[in-house]
C-alpha cells in the first residue's frame, strides 16, 4: 500500500488486523526499514497494526533528496496516521524510531493514545552516552576476532558487513548471526545520507532544557522497554524516565537491542498491558 506525503513522496505502508486499539510501528535507523514482522504477529489480530518504511528507505520511494529532518519525518508519520484514518493510535518506536515516536508525541500529543519507547537512548546530549556505546560496540565485536577483522575489511553498506554489525545486538551469541540474518531479509540499501543528516541533527538539538520541559509536560502514557544487555547504556534512558509524568519502565533481562526477539513473552506481556489486551 502507498501513502503519499504532502510533498509528493510515496511511502510503503501495510495494515493488518482491524478495530481498536490501533498501533503504528516506527522502525529504527535512521536509513533502515521496517523489521517488525515478529512484533506485528504478537498482537495476533487483536488490534490494527500499521507498519511503514520511512522516506527514502526500504520499500518506500528511493532516490528521495530528503529533507532529512525530524520535523519532516514527524509530518510523514502524520500522513501515515491520516491515510489509515487513525484517531489516537499508540506509537511503538524502536531505537531511532523511539526518538521519532517521542518527537511526534511531543508535537501532537492530542493525536497519540500512548507511546511504547523501545531501546531508545534518552534525552540527554548524545555525547553523554556515545563514548561508552562505542567501547561496548568494539568490545562485543572483538569477542570473535575473525568477525571483527572481516567487518573492518568489508565495504560500508554491504549486506555482509551489516549482518556482522547487527549480530552484536543480541545477547545470545550462539544465535546472534541467525537473528542478524533475519534482520537483513529482505535486504535493501541503507540510506546513509538520511542516517548522517538525522544523527547530526540529534547531536545538535538533543539534550536542551526545552526538550526536558516538553517531556515533563507530555500528558501521554508511556511504556519504556529495554533489553538489559543492549550495548547502548541503559542509564542513558533514565533522563527520559525522570522527565515523563506518566511512565512505566520494563527491563527485560538477557535481551539485547531487539528485546522482542530474545524475550518475546516478556515483550508481548508489556505491550499488551499498555494496549489493555489480555
Amino acid at each position: 500500500m502507498t501513502v503519499t506525503t504532502d510533498d509528493g513522496v510515496r511511502l510503503w505502508a501495510s495494515r493488518q488486523g482491524q478495530g481498536e486499539p490501533s498501533l503504528v510501528l516506527c522502525h529504527g535507523g535512521p536509513g533502515l526499514w521496517d523489521m517488525f514482522d515478529d512484533v506485528a504477529a504478537m498482537l495476533d489480530g487483536r488490534a490494527t497494526v500499521v507498519r511503514w518504511d520511512q522516506r527514502g528507505c526500504g520499500r518506500s520511494e528511493r532516490g528521495v533528496a530528503g529533507p532529512w529532518t525530524t520535523a519532516r519525518f514527524v509530518a510523514d508519520l502524520d500522513a501515515v496516521r491520516r491515510h489509515f484514518a487513525l484517531d489516537r493510535p499508540v506509537l511503538l518506536g524502536h531505537s531511532w524510531g523511539a526518538q521519532l515516536a517521542l518527537s511526534y508525541a511531543l508535537a501532537h500529543p492530542e493525536r497519540v493514545g500512548g507511546l511504547v519507547y523501545v531501546s531508545g537512548t534518552g534525552i540527554d546530549p548524545v555525547s553523554s552516552w556515545h563514548g561508552p556505546f562505542e567501547e561496548d560496540f568494539h568490545a562485543r565485536l572483538a569477542v570473535v576476532p575473525e568477525r571483527h577483522a572481516r567487518w573492518r575489511e568489508l565495504e560500508d553498506g554491504s549486506r555482509e558487513r551489516a549482518v556482522l554489525q547487527w549480530s552484536i545486538e543480541f545477547e545470545d551469541r550462539e544465535r546472534a548471526l541467525e537473528h542478524a540474518e533475519r534482520m537483513a531479509d529482505p535486504w535493501f540499501e541503507i540510506d546513509f545520507a538520511c542516517n548522517k543528516a538525522l544523527n547530526t541533527e540529534t547531536k545538535e538539538t538533543w539534550g536542551t532544557p526545552e526538550l526536558y520541559a516538553a517531556c515533563q509536560g507530555l500528558d501521554v502514557p508511556v511504556l519504556i522497554v529495554d533489553g538489559e544487555r543492549d550495548i547502548r547504556p541503559r542509564w542513558a534512558v533514565d533522563s527520559l524516565e525522570r522527565a515523563l509524568p506518566r511512565v512505566r519502565r520494563v527491563m527485560l533481562p538477557g535481551a539485547g537491542h531487539l528485546p522482542w526477539v530474545e524475550d518475546p513473552e516478556g515483550f508481548r506481556e508489556a505491550v499488551r498491558a499498555l494496549l489493555s489486551l489480555p
